[in-house]
């Protein structure tokens, strides 16, 4: 594996997204040689919830994934909403919970917010 692998994609924010997303990645991943399946699910469960919780209307959200051979696999999604998710993970992101070795969400460059998740290789 190479020491840094960076993939990004800006996608609208669309039901057909999560999906187009997750299928871009496990190409990428794939043609990397880095395991995609953990990978593939936490980018449509993050991407489902860019769109679902954190839309603007006429705003896209961003895909962003890096590797690390030191630290794995890093996925970001960039959304247009701001509020950073508080309480109770619900379903999607407590799928993100168990399947990642690291979660959260951060401030992005205002109005936005990053969602992220880390998996080890």
């Amino acid at each position: 594996m190479n020491p840094q692998l960076s993939f990004s994609l800006q996608l609208s924010a669309t039901p057909r997204a999560a999906r187009l997303a997750r299928l871009l990645t496990v190409e990428q991943l794939r043609s990397w040689g880095v395991p995609f399946e953990d990978a593939a699910q936490l980018v449509a469960e993050l991407c489902a919830n860019a769109i679902t919780h954190g839309r603007v209307p006429g705003r896209d959200f961003r895909l962003d994934i890096s590797v690390d051979a030191s630290r794995g696999v890093r996925i970001e999604v960039v959304d247009p909403r701001g509020d950073v998710p508080v309480g109770e993970p619900r379903r999607g992101l407590a799928i993100v919970e168990a399947l990642s070795d690291r979660w959260g969400s951060t401030p992005g460059p205002a109005p936005r917010k990053v969602v992220w998740a880390e998996l080890k290789c």
